[in-house]
């Protein structure tokens, strides 16, 4: 027998959103998150590390996808709303994605941020 899974109120949800997915938001009852790219090949980064993340962790969001942003939706379809599966998978999304090495201090230098050539996503910056 499959086991229920909790489904959280809107008011719950909003409260969840606070301090790691503080970009992420909730809309028609969708979790959703938009990520600005600086071009197509940026758009295609993250929609492949969604991709990835999500077949890993086995729950598959809906994505729009254009030349300079992707959306990603999360809603865990059989529960009919939004489970810890969303958060969960959103918190790994947000660490992938949002991960500058170059701000980590070791010994991955991370991309060139003053190198438009370079330059893939638009990073966000914390909100306060």
């Amino acid at each position: 027998m499959a086991q229920t899974e909790r489904v959280y109120s809107d008011e719950e949800v909003q409260q969840r959103l606070q301090g790691a997915l503080q970009h992420w938001y909730l809309e028609d009852g969708w979790l959703r998150r938009k990520y600005r790219t600086e071009s197509w090949k940026g758009t295609l980064v993250v929609v492949n590390t969604v991709g990835h993340l999500a077949e890993a962790a086995w729950h598959h969001p809906d994505l729009t996808v254009s030349y300079a942003f992707v959306i990603v939706k999360l809603k865990t379809h059989t529960a009919k709303g939004i489970t810890d599966k969303d958060f969960a998978l959103a918190n790994k999304i947000e660490e992938v994605i949002q991960w500058q090495p170059g701000k980590e201090g070791g010994p991955l230098e991370g991309t060139p941020a003053d190198d438009q050539r370079f330059r893939y996503i638009k990073y966000d910056a914390p909100k306060n």
